[in-house]
């Protein structure tokens, strides 16, 4: 007697088989998360500073002084660091330079890339969460041998045979090791996001620092020409003297080697300068032939006022200590998946389906089939594998641990010397810029003697010399304390949680980076 199934009979099976799917995910989601909490990370050393004396300016310095550069700089603690923090130069063609890097330089856009690629994977462990779902539909055509009974219903020999079917699986988050494996997808990210804002900070301070390199340089070579120009004459008006025999041929011969010094000198500056450019290039994203601006000490202005974060402040604005965070997490989301994976699990598993001789049947009554199953998995042996896994996720937590307590004193140390730097630096500037007046000063009083006739044009050469000198080891001053500046900001963390380096818009970066839905 043939039996069919009544829509009453088909509604309680369907019912019995949401039950049991959504009880399981209940249980699932519902289930504990064995391991470390995400939250456990160690805490600022107590009594970390940067100084054993609170610094509050640096040291020596011309407030009104025309030239900002000898001036002194104010540090106002607990302030925040702009995310634009290289405008503070006020120079137009350095904020060109960093824009047009943000906008094309291939590492940091490839670096977004994977970024993106990091939420991707994260979504992908976040796939574990829904039951799976897959469809099948077969259709054959049979002969079964005289030698048996007839297999379909109708009893031929030969018959179709139509099966659609629905294969649903869905394995239950007992002991958290889905959402350990989203945990530490997460942390991944994350560990790609500071990965890249360090990249954009980096990239920033060497184009800052290139430019004001460059400016250095080229004021470097000016004064060294001048130094040229000046023991040329002096070999000049030297060799006349020779001549009358009113000096030695030795003097000559030492004049010489000090001028062919000079010129020595000479080539290995223009080519830095040539080098640097083409660095500036590069860090741009463009080739060395590009067009580029041309920087100069005098178009860069010294911030006088510099932001000094609080040491607890550095936990959340260095990338490197953020990374080492997430680092933390990830290690710890393994621990707790290699424990999980040593504990009791459960798949649950539907197959729903019809089975019919022709498709003008699909989907009639008495044609349905299904089958509910629940499969209970526990790990017995495994020779150990598991264990030593979880006592190698354990050991690579408490390195992590260990590496993020050195990234906080790196990151304090790095304050501590720029701060010491901008503190001590300009006393440095400022003692070769009085000597660089009082060789100036000199200067105009040897033209005005010779324009008297009170001394010889050796005397006001060798004075022209004195200034060039000076101005070689001003500018290298300036140079210095500029990029001491730098050195703060970037050891700051570079004020990136004010600007977006994601390639993203924020919107979409909170999307990518928080949300599980399935498309």
């Amino acid at each position: 007697m043939k039996q069919h199934s009544t829509p009453c009979m088909r509604g309680r099976s369907s019912r019995l088989l949401a039950s049991v799917l959504l009880g399981g995910m209940a249980a699932g989601l519902g289930g504990c998360i064995v391991g470390p909490s995400s939250k456990d990370i160690p805490p600022l050393p107590e009594r970390t500073g940067y100084s054993q004396k609170n610094i509050t300016q640096s040291e020596a310095g011309r407030d009104r002084s025309s030239d900002s550069l000898l001036h002194r700089q104010q540090f106002i603690s607990g302030a925040d660091v702009p995310g634009r923090w290289w405008e503070a130069f006020q120079n137009p063609r350095l904020n060109q330079m960093v824009e047009l890097a943000l906008t094309n330089n291939q590492t940091l856009k490839a670096m977004q890339a994977g970024l993106r690629a990091a939420w991707e994977q994260r979504r992908v462990e976040g796939a574990s969460l829904y039951p799976s779902i897959s469809a099948q539909f077969i259709p054959t055509r049979n002969k079964t041998s005289k030698a048996l009974s007839p297999v379909p219903n109708n009893n031929e020999w030969l018959y179709n045979l139509h099966t659609a079917q629905l294969n649903i699986g869905y394995v239950p988050d007992l002991w958290g090791g889905s959402r350990l494996a989203i945990r530490n997808a997460k942390a991944q990210a994350d560990i790609q996001r500071f990965q890249l804002e360090a990249t954009t900070l980096t990239m920033i301070s060497n184009i800052v620092n290139t430019a004001i390199t460059e400016a250095g340089l080229r004021e470097q070579i000016r004064a060294k020409e001048v130094l040229i120009a000046q023991q040329a004459a002096m070999v000049r008006i030297n060799q006349n003297q020779v001549g009358l025999g009113d000096q030695s041929r030795q003097s000559q011969l030492l004049l010489r080697d000090s001028l062919a010094q000079l010129q020595a000198d000479l080539p290995p500056l223009r080519t830095q300068l040539a080098q640097t450019r083409d660095q500036l290039a590069t860090l741009v994203g463009l080739s060395p032939n590009a067009d580029l601006p041309i920087f100069e000490l005098k178009d860069f202005t010294l911030p006088h006022q510099l932001p000094v974060s609080l040491p607890a402040q550095l936990l959340l604005q260095r990338p490197d200590i953020a990374s080492a965070q997430a680092q933390i997490r990830s290690a710890g989301a393994q621990l707790g998946i290699a424990i999980a994976n040593r504990l009791p699990n459960v798949q649950l598993s539907a197959l729903p389906g019809e089975a019919v001789d022709s498709m003008s049947k699909m989907f009639k009554p008495g044609m349905g089939n299904w089958m509910l199953a629940a499969t209970v998995t526990q790990p017995i042996f495994q020779g150990g594998s598991l264990l030593h896994a979880q006592r190698e996720a354990k050991a690579n937590y408490e390195q992590a641990k260990e590496y993020y307590k050195a990234a906080i004193m790196s990151a304090v140390s790095d304050v501590a010397d720029s701060l010491h730097a901008v503190e001590l630096d300009g006393s440095t500037l400022l003692a070769d810029q009085n000597g660089l007046d009082a060789a100036t000063q000199a200067l105009h009083i040897a033209e005005a003697q010779h324009r008297l006739g009170d001394n010889s044009q050796i005397d006001v050469a060798q004075a022209r010399m004195a200034v060039a000198q000076d101005q070689i080891s001003v500018a290298q001053d300036k140079v210095t304390r500029l990029s001491d500046t730098v050195g703060l900001f970037q050891a700051l963390g570079g004020g990136w949680w004010n600007r977006n380096d994601l390639g993203v818009s924020p919107k979409d970066a909170k999307r990518l980076s928080t949300t599980l839905v399935p498309w």
